[in-house]
């Protein structure tokens, strides 16, 4: 599985505005939506259930990234937003320290599988610091796909 296979290219943001949990959530959300990769009114329900997922415990996973996802029977495939927030955001994490790279999922309530496959896919790419480093510093959203579409080409040659 590649990046390239959830992630909606539409729904990608070098300066995400958002300052708070919620609201990052609540951007990356609404970049799907208008990107038409989620109904817009799904919005709310969806929203939800990411907010559920972080109660039972924080997405951040350490060193500047943050992984919110759930499940929903509001879409059919599994579907990712990919954001960067310059200053970073307070996001509960492991260390301690604020998130600057979010990538948002949300899968069908039954694909454990492709879910799962994503989840460890992100954690791949983004345990290379330079690879962070990179996208923590780019100036558009052009310069993040290039990232990842570099990425997915030597990752799926290993």
């Amino acid at each position: 599985m590649k990046s390239s296979d959830f992630l909606c290219e539409d729904a990608v943001s070098a300066g995400l505005s958002a300052t708070t949990k919620p609201h990052v959530i609540e951007e990356l959300v609404t970049l799907l939506v208008d990107a038409g990769a989620l109904n817009k009114k799904d919005k709310k329900k969806i929203l939800e259930v990411l907010m559920a997922r972080e109660e039972l415990g924080s997405t951040a996973i350490g060193q500047g990234i943050a992984i919110p996802h759930g499940k929903s029977d509001c879409v059919n495939k599994l579907v990712g937003a990919l954001g960067i927030s310059k200053k970073g955001i307070n996001f509960d994490s492991l260390d301690g320290e604020p998130s600057h790279i979010f990538f948002l999922l949300v899968a069908p309530v039954d694909s454990a599988g492709p879910h799962l496959k994503a989840l460890a896919r992100i954690s791949r790419l983004l345990k290379d610091k330079f690879i962070r480093d990179s996208l923590k510093s780019v100036e558009n959203e052009e310069a993040i796909l290039k990232i990842i579409h570099q990425e997915d080409g030597r990752l799926s040659k290993l």
